[in-house]
């Protein structure tokens, strides 16, 4: 069965900029995490809108609201109510204080539907699907494909805005399920399941995309592709003069680590060599 065609070039629709930029705003521990420290939502909520704003102060164009202090994550079906009440409630307030960028939210580990609902809740416009089609290996255990379920809850809950950015290599899992697949078949298999923007990353947070592979999913693609991680100053002209735009999250933090602050004077110099090539 051939991929539908994009009836529109969706990441433009979604910001209308070229290879626009998106900053991770990686949220504090939420209550039930093992890391939770007894901090009010407020506060939690305070620090992702101060790393927001500081984001978008130089120059990024995008946000997406991720509970990457929930470590060790849990799989889709054992994530709780009272995660997706946490992170729905840091979204509200981003979304209150930037409410012009477009925002979108990723539940990790793989948790689409989640993802969608607090979407849709706070008025954000997509998600990202690390695990869209196909099956893994991943550290929370054997993880299916969410593409047929996500869609038809999507549908269900009237979220037909919120759009599906996937990742077509997952990172943080191993790839021996897929490994008779080519990166073109791959492609194939997330467009034909529905997403609407396709990512391009390393093997984990902060791994280097490697420019190799952008350029196999994009000979394959007939939808925008984005890079998923690892760009910074060093590496910018590079990826983006092949990729659409990208996912930047670890690099524009104090030292590179992407559990600290956003950095404005790392901010401001990726986004010095995204102008470069825009």
């Amino acid at each position: 069965m051939p991929a539908p065609a994009p009836t529109s070039d969706i990441l433009r629709e979604l910001v209308d900029v070229p290879k626009p930029i998106i900053g991770t705003v990686h949220v504090a521990p939420l209550p039930g995490s093992p890391q939770y420290d007894g901090a009010s939502l407020r506060e939690i909520a305070t620090r992702a809108v101060d790393d927001a704003q500081t984001y978008v102060d130089g120059g990024v164009d995008m946000l997406i609201i991720e509970n990457a202090g929930d470590v060790p994550y849990r799989r889709p079906e054992l994530i709780g109510p009272e995660t997706v009440a946490g992170l729905t409630a840091v979204g509200v307030a981003v979304r209150e204080a930037l409410p012009d960028v477009p925002t979108g939210v990723i539940v990790v580990a793989h948790a689409v539907q989640q993802s969608i609902a607090i979407a849709q809740a706070i008025g954000g416009t997509f998600v990202r699907a690390n695990q869209w089609v196909n099956a893994y290996i991943a550290n929370e255990g054997y993880i299916e494909g969410a593409a047929a379920e996500a869609l038809r809850f999507r549908a269900a809950i009237g979220a037909g805005d919120v759009r599906i950015l996937a990742d077509v290599h997952v990172k943080h899992g191993s790839h021996a399920i897929v490994g008779d697949l080519s990166i073109s078949q791959l492609t194939h298999d997330v467009e034909t399941f529905g997403a609407d923007v396709l990512i391009a990353t390393g093997h984990h947070t902060g791994d280097p995309t490697r420019v190799e592979e952008v350029e196999a999913i994009k000979t394959s693609a007939s939808r925008s592709v984005l890079v998923g991680s690892g760009l910074d100053g060093s590496n910018a002209g590079e990826l983006l003069g092949v990729a659409d735009g990208a996912i930047v999250g670890s690099a524009m933090k104090w030292d590179g680590v992407w559990w600290e602050r956003v950095d404005p004077a790392r901010v401001e110099a990726i986004m010095r060599e995204v102008a470069s090539v825009r």
